[in-house]
């Protein structure tokens, strides 16, 4: 005979554990932007270089990131988009999905993200106008 209390194969999991993995997620991303704001990237030596700066001289996508990061953290947007706009409007995103997971995890509903190919492939194209820009000489205005 079953034990009478035995959960179903299908059970929903409590609230609690359906909001852990956000609730988990936000603590390591508030525990990394405090280790940035705390320790300034713009001084050298704290930070590895980015290997492909180190390498090409060439800026990546992510170069200015953690300087962004660390602006953000400050409260200086205007230093923070001329670090690394582009980071920014991920730190921003980041918020927004986050937000959405929270309210779909809370209601019990499961995270689905399956954007357009078309977002996609914009958000690509984007990012890599983005770094050649700022690697030719018209685009120094992008450099971190």
């Amino acid at each position: 005979m079953p034990p009478v209390n035995a959960p179903s194969p299908h059970a929903v999991p409590g609230r609690a554990a359906r909001l852990a993995a956000p609730a988990g997620l936000l603590a390591a991303v508030t525990a990394a932007f405090a280790y940035v704001a705390a320790v300034d990237p713009n001084e050298p030596g704290h930070y590895p270089v980015c290997p492909l700066l180190h390498l090409t001289g060439l800026y990546c996508p992510g170069c200015g990131g953690l300087r962004s990061a660390h602006a953000v953290a400050h409260g200086d947007l205007a230093a923070a988009l001329q670090a690394n706009a582009p980071a920014v409007l991920g730190y921003a995103a980041f918020a927004v999905l986050w937000t959405v997971w929270v309210v779909r995890a809370a209601r019990g509903r499961p995270l689905r993200l399956d954007p357009p190919p078309a977002v996609l492939w914009t958000a690509g194209t984007l990012l890599l106008a983005f770094t050649v820009l700022r690697n030719t000489p018209f685009g120094g205005w992008l450099h971190p």
